[in-house]
């Protein structure tokens, strides 16, 4: 089949390259255009990207040269990796343009029309897009945000959980150099070091937790009404964010209860069949020291949410931990599932992919 062309923005740093790696081998996408600063514009990817992910970049996308973030912009999906103040005004203006824009970035995706879209969670806030282009007068342009990365194992492993009423949430980030992009955090700063202070990203759990769990009533999010205390800490890990988490439910399930609840849940439909979905979005690993950044980051290539140490807490009633990768799962990998939804719900305008298509598709890569 015919790939779309895809844009990233962001491209060289960090998340940008992730989004590289995983596109390298898209069934759906191809990267067409690589958007960089005005440090990057006009040069060679290769020569303007320091690759700090495993291997090298593709020699294809090295020898593509940088374009500008004000140049024009031709792929009709773009995935934005930019930094929050470079992103506010640039996606809107793809967006409006008629682009369809999947962003990691943080600085619109708590704006009332904007979904806060973790498939397997919450697939039906895709319905938000149809509002945002009635009120903005978009024909074929959307925007589509992810969470902080740090909010993404905790909202993968409350969302079973639902159904018991969740009333509080205690929650304590240990948050992988990865986050901070590159070069980071100062070695001297992290290396026989624990830094109990993340900037921004407390506020983020508390309030994109509470979208990303609420509903959708008619033209707008209804957040989930539960109280919800963050601390977000960073500490000597290269990828894997590992968050603690206490929570108060209205219902005393058992441990057995909730046990089975994570290792039965499914995404509904068309979620489990997109290409980047893992085969199961959820693990629950029984041995007492797990999860473990280094030994569980990968799971599902990287897609996966790993849980464990799930106990009674004297305090709010149950407590566990989870895992998800951060630059996989928390951000890059988690825009290209957004995107892959929004093609088979008929959202990229001149380009879709059904149902029929994709188990086609994956049988003949399983063959």
């Amino acid at each position: 089949m015919q790939k779309l062309n895809v844009a990233i923005l962001g491209a060289t740093g960090a998340v940008g390259q992730r989004f590289i790696q995983l596109l390298e081998e898209h069934p759906w996408f191809q990267v067409a255009e690589v958007i960089g600063s005005s440090r990057s514009a006009g040069r060679p990817y290769g020569e303007a990207a320091h690759w700090v992910l495993d291997d090298s970049p593709p020699a294809r996308i090295s020898d593509m040269t940088v374009g500008a973030l004000d140049d024009r912009i031709e792929s009709p999906l773009v995935f934005s990796a930019l930094p929050k103040e470079a992103a506010r005004l640039r996606e809107l203006e793809l967006a409006a343009a008629g682009h369809v824009v999947c962003t990691n970035a943080s600085a619109n995706r708590m704006l009332d029309d904007v979904p806060l879209l973790l498939p397997e969670v919450n697939a039906e806030h895709i319905g938000l897009i149809d509002v945002q282009r009635a009120r903005r007068g978009w024909s074929s342009g959307a925007l589509v945000a992810n969470s902080n990365c740090t909010t993404m194992p905790v909202v993968m492993a409350l969302k079973p959980l639902l159904k018991y009423g969740i009333r509080r949430l205690h929650l304590v980030s240990e948050q992988a150099v990865s986050g901070a992009g590159y070069p980071g955090v100062s070695s001297m700063d992290m290396i026989d070091n624990i830094i109990p202070y993340v900037p921004g990203d407390e506020d983020k759990m508390e309030s994109e937790s509470r979208k990303m769990l609420g509903h959708l009533d008619g033209d707008r999010i209804v957040t989930l009404d539960c109280a919800v205390s963050a601390t977000c800490t960073r500490v000597p890990v290269l990828d894997g964010h590992l968050v603690n988490v206490s929570l108060e439910l209205d219902e005393r399930p058992t441990l057995s209860d909730i046990i089975d609840d994570w290792e039965s849940y499914q995404a509904p439909a068309p979620v489990p069949d997109l290409p980047s979905a893992p085969d199961f979005p959820l693990q629950y690993l029984q041995q007492i020291d797990r999860p473990q950044p280094r030994r569980d980051r990968q799971a599902g290539a990287g897609m996966m949410t790993s849980i464990g140490r799930l106990r009674d807490c004297p305090a709010l009633g149950h407590k566990f931990a989870a895992l998800s990768h951060n630059t996989v799962r928390g951000a890059a990998g988690c825009s290209i599932l957004n995107a892959e939804l929004m093609t088979v719900m008929g959202y990229i305008e001149g380009f879709a992919v059904t149902l029929r298509q994709q188990m086609h598709l994956r049988a003949s890569a399983e063959v």
